[in-house]
């Protein structure tokens, strides 16, 4: 359960902030929903109470998690995956939708490794650009680190 003020991340929506719990009648059943303001664009998502796991609303991590995400975007020997642009595209996508910080990282550190071998599509440069945002915030959050510190050392792990 959240409470109001708490931050919690909306799987591929990035961190939000749980602005408030309230109850709404619809098709004649009384509901309670968090009502969540995502930081990056102030979206806001109106989540049933009872359906958190279901969409994978999730706490941000320890700053004790966040060695295991570093050594992901650390690790190079991974194969270099040769399908066709948009089937990649779709598996990168249901890794960003399971909302774990380190299967986001996974797509990233993919990315930024196939952006070496060749030119990537508009939607896996737009996907790069998402999985980068989504790491930049929680991990800032999760530091108690300014985000443009982040986006170094994020950079300084690929350069």
């Amino acid at each position: 359960m959240f409470n109001v003020g708490d931050l919690a991340v909306y799987p591929a929506h990035g961190v939000g902030v749980i602005e408030k719990i309230e109850a709404q009648e619809i098709s004649g059943c009384q509901q309670d929903f968090y009502v969540m303001r995502i930081l990056d664009n102030n979206m806001i998502i109106m989540i049933p109470t009872t359906n958190v796991d279901n969409v994978g609303l999730r706490e941000i991590i320890e700053h004790t998690e966040v060695p295991k995400l570093i050594s992901i975007l650390k690790k190079r020997d991974v194969p270099l995956d040769n399908q066709t642009w948009n089937r990649r595209y779709r598996e990168y996508m249901e890794k960003i939708k399971t909302g774990s910080v380190f299967e986001v990282a996974e797509v990233y550190r993919d990315l930024l490794i196939l952006k070496l071998e060749k030119d990537l599509s508009f939607g896996e440069r737009k996907m790069l650009d998402t999985a980068r945002t989504l790491l930049v915030k929680e991990i800032s959050l999760a530091k108690k680190v300014g985000e443009e510190q982040i986006k170094k050392d994020l950079d300084r792990i690929f350069s």
